[in-house]
């Protein structure tokens, strides 16, 4: 029996960046013009495909898709390249320490679970660690359902830490009732940070623009982040590094905030569609492979000072598959 999807669609990639990334932009740059841009020197590496090298910024990447047919499990997406070994063989040609596999609902059942079971201990026995990605804004009305779904993505697999991706904002409540919506967030953040077992960490997604959005109790909406993640990507879809509305200075808020209370970061690039991203500026995908090389080089030139930076992620393994022209 095919397995439903519901509650929550559980994808995390819901269709929030045109408003979201144009409301972002907007209260970023009234903050960020003011802020001293860091000065980069240096080239970045060539951009390179298995087997030739690969740039040294990139350190994690999200995977949103399966290789699993829809006649196989619903739940399929059908992308033959996320087979175990072949994403394996990717981390590894890209250099990469981590890498977030996405569970759908009830991930411990039907051929999904097999599939999970078998790419996270491909991914865990060639040194990466592994996490589990998902989230869905709907979870916030019933905390209870982000606990069932991390617990069954947990499951008895080799799990370094959850990536929860909730995004409160894609709801109509941001507009109507922040400062609930807010509350109800933090406490389905708690209780997932509540249910992990000991060993595995939670990570948190987090666009730069919380860090200078004002919460409604005061401080910023990034604190409601810092105050529960173990480790953090800040999400900064833009396709160049430097200015003032670049990807250095756009994180830099997030970037010293983190650092303040100790939060271990990366630095979130998008490779999907103008149309997924929300427009052609907060994407890679109309630049090419070598833009996103080099920008992500720069950014970890002017980073690498921080011992907190580790590393640019990649936002996701298919389109920047794609990217580099490969099926």
């Amino acid at each position: 029996m095919p397995i439903p999807l519901s509650p929550g669609r559980c994808t995390g990639r819901s269709a929030r960046r045109a408003a979201v990334t144009n409301l972002a932009v907007v209260l970023a740059l009234t903050t960020i013009a003011t802020l001293a841009l860091v000065t980069v020197t240096g080239t970045a590496q060539a951009a390179g495909d298995e087997p030739a090298p690969a740039s040294t910024a990139f350190r994690s990447m999200w995977v949103w898709d399966n290789s699993l047919t829809t006649a196989q499990d619903n739940r399929g997406t059908g992308y033959a390249a996320a087979a175990p070994q072949t994403i394996v063989d990717f981390a590894r040609a890209h250099s990469l320490d981590r890498v977030h596999v996405a569970a759908p609902w009830v991930s411990d059942e039907g051929p999904i679970a097999a599939w999970m079971d078998e790419t996270t201990t491909a991914l865990h026995d060639a040194g990466f660690e592994v996490g589990v990605l998902g989230g869905d804004a709907g979870w916030l009305d019933d905390p209870s359902l982000a606990v069932t779904w991390t617990l069954d993505a947990i499951s008895t697999r080799p799990v370094d830490y959850v990536a929860l991706s909730l995004e409160p904002w894609t709801l109509p409540s941001w507009t109507t009732d922040q400062a609930g919506t807010v509350a109800r967030w933090e406490a389905t953040m708690d209780a997932v940070k509540a249910a992990l077992p000991a060993g595995v960490r939670l990570a948190l997604d987090a666009p730069y623009w919380l860090a200078t959005t004002p919460a409604p109790d005061g401080g910023t909406l990034f604190d409601a982040v810092l105050e529960r993640a173990d480790s953090l990507a800040i999400v900064t879809f833009v396709d160049h590094a430097d200015a003032f509305d670049g990807i250095i200075a756009l994180s830099a808020p997030a970037r010293a905030a983190a650092g303040a209370a100790g939060i271990p970061y990366t630095v979130g690039l998008e490779t999907d569609t103008p149309e997924i991203a929300g427009g052609a500026p907060f994407t890679f995908y109309d630049d090419g492979a070598d833009a996103l090389v080099r920008e992500a080089g720069l950014v970890q030139e002017a980073l690498a000072g921080d011992p907190l930076f580790e590393g640019v992620a990649v936002e996701h393994y298919r389109a920047w598959r794609s990217l580099l022209g490969l099926v």
